[in-house]
C-alpha cells in the first residue's frame, strides 16, 4: 500500500493539492440512510459530522446532492469531500500531558483518570483535546471536527491509559482504517467484583443504547457487534484482577460486558452500585497496552503505560490481606 493512497476493494482515497481529502464509496447494499452508511464506512467521521458534510454539499451521490435521509442503492457512487479544518474556537490550555511517544505524525499519551477526552456538554474545557491543542498547535488532524481535532479513538473519563492522537489527516485516515479492520491491538487491565471461575473467556454480545436509560449502554440483540476477551491474572477473596482485549470499540464495552455477566468493574457507578472497600472514585480500568502500525512508515508500534498509583495501592492492599 502506498502512503499517498489508501484503498480497498470498495473504496479509494485521493488528496488534492489543497489538502482537501476526498473518498469515493461504492454502495454494495441498499436501504441504509445516507448519513448512517457514510458514518459506518468512514469510522474517522462521526455521524453528526457526516450530517454537516451532507448539508454543506460535501457529500454527493452520483454527482448530486441528497438529503441525509436518502436511502442508498446498490451501485450508488458516494463522493465524500472533507474540507480543510476551520480555525477552532476551543481553548488551548497548558495542561500537563504524560507523553509516551511523539513524532511528526502521531502522539501517544497516557490519559489520567478523571480527564474527559474532548469537550462536550458539561465539559467545555480542561479536556485532553484542550491540552493537546496547546502542545501541538496547528499540527492536528481536522477530520474529527472542531471539537475532536486529532482524536482517532476514545476512552471513558474515569478510565486511564493509552490513546494515539493523529497530527495530520493522512495519519487519521490510516489509523481509522486499522481500527475498522481490527488491526489495532488494545489491552486493558481491570479489577472486577466477584471471583471468576474461568481462566479465560470471550464475550460476544451486541451492545446498543439502553432502552431504559438513554445515557447508558446495554447488551441488546439489535445493537452492534461487540467482542471482549478476558483472562484472569489473579483471584482474590471477593475480586478478580483481569486482562482484557477488545476486538471492537463500542461505548463502555468492557464495563457493559463485565457487568452483564455478573462481574462489574470496581468503582463503576453507572453499571454497578459503585461501592467498594477501597474508597476510590471511578472504575478500576486501565488501557495498559496499545499496538498498531505507524500510519506513515508502516512500522509496528507497541506501547505500554504503567498502572496509576491508586490502582497499584489497591492491588497491594489486596495482596497484603492474602499474606
Amino acid at each position: 500500500m502506498k502512503n499517498s493512497d489508501i484503498k480497498n476493494s470498495n473504496e479509494k482515497v485521493n488528496t488534492n493539492i489543497k489538502n482537501v481529502l476526498s473518498k469515493e464509496l461504492i454502495v454494495a447494499d441498499s436501504g441504509v440512510r445516507l448519513d448512517a452508511y457514510v458514518a459506518n464506512n468512514m469510522v474517522e467521521l462521526s455521524r453528526s459530522m457526516v450530517q454537516k458534510l451532507i448539508k454543506s454539499g460535501n457529500i454527493l451521490v452520483n454527482n448530486k446532492e441528497e438529503k441525509e435521509s436518502y436511502k442508498v442503492q446498490a451501485g450508488d457512487k458516494i463522493l465524500v469531500k472533507i474540507p480543510e479544518p476551520e480555525e477552532s474556537g476551543l481553548k488551548k490550555q497548558n495542561i500537563p500531558l504524560d507523553i509516551i511517544y511523539e513524532d511528526n505524525d502521531i502522539l501517544v499519551v497516557n490519559k489520567p483518570k478523571g480527564m474527559v477526552v474532548h469537550p462536550g456538554n458539561g465539559n467545555p474545557d480542561g479536556t485532553l483535546v484542550n491540552a493537546i491543542m496547546a502542545h501541538c498547535g496547528d499540527s492536528l488532524s481536522g477530520i474529527g471536527g472542531e471539537i475532536r481535532p486529532g482524536i482517532v479513538h476514545r476512552i471513558d473519563k474515569d478510565t486511564s491509559g493509552l490513546l494515539v492522537i493523529a497530527k495530520n489527516d493522512r495519519s487519521h485516515i490510516n489509523l481509522s482504517e486499522q481500527i475498522k479492520n481490527r488491526e489495532v491491538r488494545k489491552i486493558y487491565v481491570a479489577l472486577v467484583k466477584g471471583v471468576i471461575s474461568e481462566n479465560e473467556a470471550t464475550i460476544n454480545m451486541p451492545i446498543g443504547r439502553s432502552t431504559k436509560d438513554r445515557k447508558k449502554m446495554a447488551v441488546d440483540k439489535n445493537g452492534k457487534e461487540a467482542v471482549t476477551h478476558f483472562k484472569v491474572l489473579k483471584r482474590y477473596n471477593k475480586y478478580t484482577y483481569i486482562q482484557v482485549k477488545i476486538d471492537t470499540g463500542r461505548t463502555h464495552q468492557i464495563r457493559v460486558h463485565m457487568a452483564h455477566i455478573g462481574y462489574p468493574v470496581v468503582g463503576d457507578t453507572v453499571y454497578s452500585n459503585g461501592k467498594n472497600d477501597f474508597g476510590i472514585e471511578g472504575q478500576m480500568l486501565h488501557a495498559k497496552e496499545l499496538e498498531f502500525n505507524h500510519p506513515v512508515t508502516g512500522e509496528k508500534m507497541h506501547f505500554e503505560a504503567p498502572l496509576p498509583e491508586y490502582f497499584n495501592k489497591v492491588l497491594e492492599e489486596l495482596n497484603s490481606k492474602e499474606n
